[in-house]
């Protein structure tokens, strides 16, 4: 990225960038109760539109659930569907939640997450157990969920939508993202965008590349 004196405002995501994320794990612990067919559903880059309605809330976490237990078992417990749903939620490093704090003595910092709100729930409370914080949102200078704000990456309008409420400009944005297909969608709305290929490096390191600090 060039000329990145000219950025005041910094968007993240959230899972894969700040929270460690296994995006199979959710898959073998509905393997391990016999949902065989859980993988064809669900993957991080092509959702059914299961996923997609949950994750702008138009699914609440009980109809969601439910249609959960159409697709493999009725007897599945409220408990053990949130408890798969979950598996894929890792920690977030203490690094991170320092380089926020760092980036925030010098960019607008603001969070957007395509998530929903049995994963909000959980990360919330494990974030307040495992780093003592009780108001992760508070974190940021705005922080903005899919399934609250009725809109997700990489769409326009979700990128507009938090831009707006800060008076950020969209050329003077930097957006990070481990999904490819949102740092497009990124750019297409005028933004500038990396991509954080995990493979390869964290966020921290990535920040650190790009001369982000003075």
């Amino acid at each position: 990225m060039s000329a990145h004196h000219a950025i005041d405002t910094i968007l993240l995501d959230l899972g894969g960038v700040l929270i460690d994320v296994d995006y199979h794990a959710s898959a073998r612990a509905f393997r391990a109760l016999g949902f065989e067919e859980f993988d064809a559903l669900y993957s991080q880059a092509k959702q059914d539109h299961l996923f997609d309605g949950f994750e702008i809330g138009a699914l609440s976490p009980a109809q969601f659930r439910d249609r959960i237990r159409q697709l493999f078992r009725q007897d599945l417990t409220d408990r053990e569907i949130d408890a798969c749903w979950n598996a894929m939620l890792g920690s977030v490093p203490m690094e991170r939640i320092d380089l926020i704090d760092r980036l925030k003595k010098r960019y607008q910092v603001l969070l957007l997450s395509n998530t929903n709100a049995i994963h909000v729930s959980a990360f919330t409370e494990m974030i307040r157990k495992e780093n003592g914080i009780a108001d992760f949102k508070g974190l940021f200078h705005g922080a903005y969920y899919s399934c609250e704000m009725g809109l997700r990456k990489p769409d326009a309008a979700a990128f507009h939508h938090v831009l707006e409420q800060h008076d950020a400009e969209a050329e003077r944005t930097l957006f990070i993202d481990d999904s490819m297909q949102h740092v497009i969608g990124a750019r297409a709305a005028g933004l500038h965008a990396q991509h954080l290929e995990l493979a390869h490096e964290n966020v921290r390191d990535l920040v650190k590349r790009l001369g982000l600090f003075a």
